[in-house]
């Protein structure tokens, strides 16, 4: 059975893995990493539970609006430095001057943007871009105009549609005059798509976009079912010593940042959180808990139950990076690859998590995230604070810790069993020599 699962995952997993367009959209999302991690820091910041004891009504209200900038000129307008992300790194896939091939991704997504916003009295507001375009309601849309525009740059750029000034010219200068002629027909491409939409069609991309393909795939994404078929293919792959978190995220991360986006937004607007999966969901309450299958708690069995020497000794080198969420030691120590004594505990046990932190979150048990950027090397307990801004969170990291000790325990028996058969028979072979 695992020879033929093998056969029809790895070449999959491979493909996926080595695919230029996934990988750069998993590099363009974490070059927007530090800044998300700053907005988040001060969206906790300003939200703890506990500040209205000390501070008065006025002196919070003052507060959260004076620091509200933070979150809002980083996490609030993601889509423009993933945008950026996806030309640069694009065009530095295929060997042609990067940081224009950001630019130029960058200024044809805006090209796009309407500049007027409605205010509630009706009023259309010109020459200004909302910052929900910029956010969360034109992640889809930034996506597809960057890797569009990024195409276009680099095949004129290859292609030697290029200005070419003279050896003694500063690189600098020369390398913009290089880039002039592919910037000026991509952008030509974009505004001729703008204005044949908004004169012919009296719509935007960005609305045709959201509409027709962000909110269905967002929506889709943000179920139990899809949820549970992707943390199945994670630890699946992992069990062949693929790595399924950067292979299944690299399709998944761009809905589930969208649905913490639109998290976070309902969270600074004091509004009901509209989505209970979503990044930090998967983030903090399966990869938070010792790493990938949340092994932290088989670490503790280990160490607390399990004779084996050799499983002991593996418990004490992954109790530590197991702590801030590493767990190779586990992985490719215990082993857990091509093993299948664990096969089952280590594919059951994260979607029976992942089932049960739905269900308390669904019937308000426990909060959902709040959408804030939890790094994924911070310890159980705190990240689960963080993310939903509530104890709760903690106290639910530690019922789901109890739950995966309870299904792996029985199979890690097994496996002692016969790990301590083997040493004592090597044992007595090395009396007997």
């Amino acid at each position: 059975m695992f020879d033929k699962l093998s056969q029809f995952l790895i070449p999959l997993a491979g493909k996926l893995n080595n695919n230029r367009y996934l990988s750069v959209l998993r590099d363009a999302f974490m070059l927007a990493f530090p800044l998300t991690i700053f907005g988040s820091i001060f969206v906790v910041l300003t939200n703890l539970p506990f500040l209205n004891q000390f501070l008065s009504d006025h002196s919070l209200m003052t507060m959260q609006s004076s620091f509200a900038i933070a979150s809002q000129a980083t996490m609030g307008i993601l889509s423009v430095f993933v945008v950026f992300g996806i030309g640069y790194f694009l065009s530095k896939s295929y060997d042609v001057e990067a940081v224009f091939g950001g630019v130029i991704a960058l200024a044809s997504f805006l090209i796009l943007t309407p500049f007027v916003i409605e205010a509630e009295s009706g009023e259309t507001v010109a020459n200004v871009i909302p910052l929900d375009r910029l956010g969360a309601k034109g992640m889809f849309l930034g996506m597809i105009s960057a890797f569009i525009a990024g195409e276009i740059y680099r095949k004129i750029v290859q292609r030697d549609i290029t200005i070419k000034m003279p050896a003694g010219v500063p690189p600098a200068v020369a390398k913009s005059f290089a880039a002039l002629l592919p910037a000026l027909i991509t952008l030509t491409v974009f505004l001729a798509v703008n204005v044949i939409v908004t004169l012919g069609f009296h719509t935007n991309l960005h609305d045709f976009i959201y509409d027709v393909i962000q909110a269905p795939l967002v929506g889709l994404g943000s179920g139990i079912i899809p949820t549970l078929i992707a943390v199945f293919f994670i630890q699946v792959l992992w069990f062949f010593g693929l790595h399924g978190q950067i292979i299944i995220n690299s399709v998944m991360d761009p809905i589930w940042a969208t649905l913490a986006l639109e998290n976070l937004e309902a969270f600074r607007g004091k509004e009901e959180l509209p989505n209970i999966v979503s990044k930090p969901f998967i983030e903090v309450f399966t990869v938070g808990m010792g790493g990938t299958g949340m092994t932290l708690a088989v670490v503790i069995a280990i160490l607390w139950f399990m004779k084996s020497k050799q499983m002991k000794q593996v418990g004490k080198l992954g109790v530590g990076p197991g702590i801030f969420n590493v767990n190779e030691p586990i992985i490719f120590g215990l082993p857990i690859v091509m093993n299948p004594i664990v096969v089952i505990p280590w594919i059951i046990a994260p979607m029976v998590v992942t089932g049960f932190t739905y269900f308390t979150m669904a019937t308000g048990i426990v909060p959902p995230p709040t959408g804030v950027t939890v790094p994924w090397t911070v310890p159980i307990g705190i990240s689960g604070y963080l993310a939903t801004n509530s104890f709760r969170g903690s106290l639910l990291q530690i019922v789901n810790l109890l739950i995966v000790f309870v299904i792996w325990f029985p199979f890690l028996k097994a496996l002692d069993k016969t790990n301590v058969k083997k040493e004592r028979e090597a044992e007595n072979q090395n009396k007997a020599s």
